[in-house]
């Protein structure tokens, strides 16, 4: 029996709807993955294995929709997922999803935390580590949980863990590597902010010592001050392309932190042992009073469950998961990649410039009265210059002085069977290497040794050379 109001069923499909919306946002993501190149996505396995995790969550809640749930099996004891299958079904999805999402985002602080912190290099062996990881533990904890504690419905129209060893082989585990992903959030933050502090006061130290100086800084000064500003440009690179997966770590534990601790909460509270007996007298005095009336006897058990105003939000909480996803994870270039993607595969462009030559050359029917036109025999020749007859030059009078036997000279019949001109190097060519010239060491002005004077040659002065001119 629920402790709720009666209009509390109702309000509890509202998380139901808003995870349909955020399942289509889901789709869309996983769809421009798959299909548009990495320059409009930026995907990355970690974000696409967290939009599926957060797609098992999704279904949960989207079973009911599709099939009328019995919570009940008798007056005072609902159906689990050996009763029912849907509650299996919607059991099973909730906490595989919300295992795998926990897993890949504690992941994802790891990444950020071994690029930024550590400046390593991420490999082939920690994308299989991930995948290993990332899906296997979800696999396991789900199996042990089904078979320690199980599902069954206990507010809404989900089923979610029973309270039995549901700390010990569920919330435990689960907060553990939530409390891992956060830690090392937290620390790749601190890292960040003290490069970033560092930067400026290295470079507002750097910018004081030379004004009060007037002179540069020492080697090492300069050393230590470049290395600390590769270190803040690198960080600050990775930070720009990774801010969006930090964001999604941290809004994602936060709403585990909250979820676990309102169930963990209900679940202490309705322990069955002597306190709780004595605490649920009135309310148990009461409905036997009003007939069973739970309306009439809400005032009475304010303070052994959750209220309704804590436990809704929860819901709608854990439903806005998806369009976390899609805030940080989308961009608007997938937009343009599927109008892109559309315009190359559907549309064609009706008025796009082609070229004369395309036309001759194709075999378009339209073209074929231009072909016709055209009885050069010359332009069908595709691996042959294009040569013009000699027969449509002008005559002229004037005589080649080379002969029409010579190898210089090319013939009309040469043209007409379109061969080739043979080429002829001239004598003075210098297209071929050449013996070095056949002077003589008497002919070199530099060895001579004097003048009929007896005096040494040398080059005269620009003085004498003036004085020659005038």
């Amino acid at each position: 029996m629920q402790i709720f109001m009666a209009d509390f069923e109702s309000n509890s499909e509202i998380a139901n709807w808003i995870n349909l919306a955020g399942f289509f946002f889901l789709v869309f993501l996983l769809l421009s993955y798959a299909f548009l190149p990495p320059k409009w996505t930026h995907r990355h396995y970690l974000s696409v294995c967290t939009c599926i995790s957060v797609m098992f969550m999704t279904l949960a809640f989207m079973i009911p929709l599709g099939s009328p749930t019995h919570q009940c099996y008798n007056e005072i004891t609902p159906n689990d997922m050996k009763s029912d299958g849907t509650c299996a079904a919607s059991g099973s999805f909730l906490l595989f999803g919300g295992w795998s999402v926990v897993i890949w985002v504690c992941l994802r602080a790891l990444s950020l935390h071994l690029q930024i912190c550590w400046e390593v290099t991420l490999s082939n062996k920690f994308l299989w580590s991930s995948m290993a990881f990332g899906w296997g533990i979800p696999a396991i904890g789900l199996t042990i949980v089904l078979c320690l504690t199980g599902v069954s419905y206990r507010f809404g129209n989900v089923c979610h863990v029973n309270h039995k060893l549901a700390l010990q082989d569920f919330w435990g585990p689960l907060l553990v590597f939530a409390a891992l992903g956060m830690v090392l959030q937290f620390i790749t933050m601190a890292y960040c902010i003290h490069v970033f502090i560092k930067g400026f006061s290295d470079d507002k130290t750097t910018t004081n010592s030379t004004g009060r100086t007037g002179r540069p800084p020492t080697a090492s000064g300069s050393i230590s001050t470049a290395t600390a500003r590769q270190t803040y440009r690198r960080v600050k690179q990775v930070v720009k392309l990774q801010w969006r997966g930090a964001a999604v770590v941290l809004v994602i534990i936060a709403e585990v932190a909250f979820f676990a601790a309102v169930f963990v909460s209900m679940d202490n509270g309705t322990q069955v042992n002597p306190t709780l007996f004595e605490t649920s007298l009135p309310w148990l005095l009461c409905l036997i009073e009003q007939n069973g009336n739970k309306n009439a006897c809400l005032d009475k058990v304010g303070h052994l469950v959750r209220p309704e105003s804590v436990v809704l939000p929860v819901l709608i909480v854990l439903a806005l998961t998806s369009f976390w996803c899609l805030l940080f994870f989308g961009r608007w270039s997938m937009v343009h990649g599927w109008i892109d993607l559309f315009k190359r595969k559907f549309l064609r462009r009706k008025h796009e410039f082609v070229s004369a030559d395309a036309h001759r050359f194709s075999g378009d029917p339209r073209h074929g009265s231009s072909q016709l036109a055209n009885t050069d025999p010359y332009s069908n020749l595709p691996d042959k210059a294009y040569i013009t007859p000699l027969n449509v030059l002008p005559v002229s009078t004037w005589q080649s002085p080379v002969s029409a036997k010579s190898p210089d000279s090319y013939s009309k019949e040469q043209m007409e069977n379109g061969q080739a001109r043979v080429y002829v190097s001239p004598v003075d060519s210098y297209s071929v290497p050449r013996p070095p010239s056949s002077f003589g060491p008497s002919t070199d002005w530099a060895e001579k040794a004097v003048h009929t004077e007896g005096t040494k040659s040398c080059p005269p002065m620009p003085r004498q050379i003036g004085k020659a001119a005038q």
